[in-house]
């Protein structure tokens, strides 16, 4: 916390500040590509793919038929939305990058292997096409966040305009948690979950008492690990320390104190019993009314977000449970990039571009129809007994959320909440850094086969801790980890050297 230069502090006030203007912006669309000199009427017909991680809805075809005659208008397109349930999403994703499918736009993130897709050369280069189409985008969004997720000098996605800072937690069941007398005040920390957990796996045997298909404890945004760009890649520092030494975050005391936590829940039989092989995401399990609680990112109203689309309003709560921090991965923890696959980047800039600047195409690809899926009081919208039809819970990957309205079951003034989250965050020591990872591409592609081997069934307390870390990081040696620490060391070193 005693981490403030003048920097840091610059960099966090000028973000904040972007958060503001983006929310009191009137994101109306009528000056979506001002200053672009686009002639609607000279573009062919073209339909963008937009491939994105998330549960296919029932009206999805509904929704798309209403944004075609939007987009018609604007920029003489359609849609073709490609949602890919999260449980199989890193697979096919891989799969599609590799085969070389035809795609515009894909979901990004790196947390989600953006900087390892690019030296794959899964995107194209966008800085041209945001200035060319992108006046919007650079409009409402901080330069800050553009520079942020800038990998060797460019950008290769568009992050949503959201939350900055960062922090882990769970999202429960108050309603169960209340039936069974449960004090969810005295969680503090991780540990004191066991109790919570006992009680809920003796009394309701029906719910999976934590529902996980991952980390656990050791997901990013709980251990406060920052992958200096790409949490796919090993190395890292911690975000709410002060060293500067990149290191396996498998060698450190935190990675092993939640290992250990999470093979005792597991043991337990609190975890559930698949967690290390499941395909089905957490939103199809909370839809389904199997769940207590989920280890989660935390900012204000995620219980609420999980519970409108899981069709259980007012009934989840949430508890924070480590710092705040604040990392250039969360500059880029939410973008779409355009596939170099694609047939009209052009056209595809055009629609990120209105996702970041028109108000009624953003909450008609986020929340569906007006009076069908929802309807509306100013800002704030209620359901109807067709919002379960649609209710995809991305607003947080798709441009401009300052532009989201509000559920009635959310705090009314959540825009505000975020601003207010975003302050007095620890900022990590590589604020600005992001790794290039070309020099050691090669390593970088066994390292990525080893983690899909080994991660999953370890960090889930899946199996044994100590034997199954063992060969974990054997495995990891032996691809290459060592160079690749160095590479990210050497990089970061002449970062800290030049800031």
């Amino acid at each position: 916390m005693k981490r403030r230069s003048k920097w840091l502090t610059l960099f966090l006030f000028t973000m904040i500040a972007a958060l503001v203007a983006s929310a009191c912006s009137n994101g109306n669309g009528k000056d979506d590509l001002k200053g672009s000199a686009i002639d609607v009427s000279k573009l062919k017909p073209h339909v963008i793919t937009l491939v994105y991680p998330g549960t296919p809805q029932k009206d999805e075809a509904v929704v798309e038929e209403a944004l075609n005659k939007l987009l018609m208008e604007k920029i003489n397109a359609t849609i073709d939305l490609m949602p890919i349930d999260w449980g199989a999403w890193d697979d096919k994703i891989n799969l599609m990058i590799a085969g070389r499918d035809v795609v515009d736009i894909y979901f990004t993130a790196q947390w989600n292997g953006h900087a390892n897709n690019v030296t794959k050369g899964a995107f194209i280069e966008l800085d041209d096409l945001i200035a060319k189409y992108g006046q919007g985008i650079t409009g409402t969004l901080d330069p800050a966040f553009l520079e942020g997720a800038k990998i060797n000098g460019k950008n290769y996605g568009v992050p949503t305009n959201k939350e900055l800072a960062s922090a882990g937690g769970i999202v429960y069941r108050k309603d169960v948690a209340d039936e069974l007398g449960i004090d969810m005040s005295k969680v503090k920390e991780p540990k004191d979950l066991d109790a919570v957990y006992a009680i809920v796996k003796k009394e309701r045997p029906d719910l999976t008492p934590l529902y996980t298909t991952g980390a656990v404890f050791n997901a990013h945004y709980f251990g406060n690990y920052d992958f200096l760009g790409d949490a796919t890649i090993p190395g890292a520092l911690l975000k709410d320390g002060d060293s500067t030494k990149v290191q396996p975050v498998e060698d450190t005391e935190r990675y092993m104190e939640f290992l250990k936590l999470a093979r005792d829940f597991y043991k337990k039989g609190y975890i559930n019993a698949d967690a290390a092989t499941t395909q089905v995401a957490s939103a199809d399990a909370w839809t389904a009314g199997k769940v207590f609680s989920t280890v989660e990112p935390m900012k204000p109203g995620k219980d609420a977000e999980i519970a409108s689309a899981a069709g259980i309003p007012g009934k989840t709560a949430q508890t924070i449970m480590t710092e705040k921090t604040v990392a250039t991965s969360e500059t880029a923890g939410s973008m779409l990039g355009i596939s170099s696959t694609s047939k009209d980047p052009d056209r595809s800039m055009m629609f990120i571009n209105l996702l970041h600047t028109d108000k009624e195409i953003n909450n008609l690809l986020n929340f569906g129809i007006e009076n069908v899926h929802y309807t509306r009081n100013g800002e704030i919208i209620s359901p109807t007994d067709k919002t379960a039809d649609y209710a995809p819970g991305s607003a947080w990957m798709f441009g401009n959320q300052f532009l989201n309205y509000v559920w009635d079951s959310e705090a009314p003034d959540k825009w505000d909440q975020f601003r207010a989250f975003n302050e007095n965050a620890i900022s990590s020591p590589a604020l600005g850094f992001v790794f290039n990872s070309e020099p050691v591409k090669s390593e970088v592609g066994a390292l990525a086969n080893v983690i899909r081997q080994f991660q999953k069934a370890v960090e889930t307390g899946s199996v044994e801790t100590e034997k199954g870390l063992q060969e974990y990081r054997q495995a990891l040696k032996d691809a290459g980890i060592d160079k690749v620490i160095a590479e990210k060391q050497k990089q970061f070193d002449e970062f800290l050297k030049n800031k």
